[in-house]
């Protein structure tokens, strides 16, 4: 796998992967940016919630469960003093629909956090990582 990053002006940056679809990096405008893009521990933040929810999702239409709405949070909070890494981080997965089994909606989160999205096994590494279901009909 291999991505790249062009500096544009300031603190923006473009990456691009083999997709060729572009993401606009930066920094907000009170860190000193543009805030034309997202900042790189947003863009971590939203890579766990991806890519768990595109397991989830997989796993899910095995089991032959239907949602009406999937939604994922995610809230990292930081050391204050730098790197300034994430320390914890609180994934909520949220789903709506009718008759939605409880048990398998959490066996297929399960199954992505403790075994199939390598983000988020890389990032339990680093950071305590906890998770919540919430299921609304």
């Amino acid at each position: 796998m291999k991505v790249s990053v062009r500096h544009i002006k300031g603190l923006h940056f473009q990456g691009e992967g083999s997709s060729k679809v572009l993401i606009n990096i930066d920094a907000s405008v009170t860190a000193g940016g543009t805030g034309h893009g997202v900042s790189p521990m947003e863009l971590l933040l939203m890579s766990i919630a991806g890519c768990s929810g595109m397991d989830i999702v997989t796993i899910l239409e095995k089991m032959d469960v239907k949602f009406r709405r999937f939604e994922t949070t995610v809230e990292g909070e930081r050391a204050s003093d730098h790197p300034r890494v994430f320390r914890d981080i609180e994934i909520v997965y949220k789903f709506w629909g009718e008759g939605l089994t409880k048990e398998k909606i959490e066996r297929a989160v399960q199954l992505s956090i403790e075994k199939y999205c390598s983000v988020a096994n890389m990032i339990d590494k680093a950071a305590d990582l906890t998770y919540r279901i919430e299921i609304n009909s």
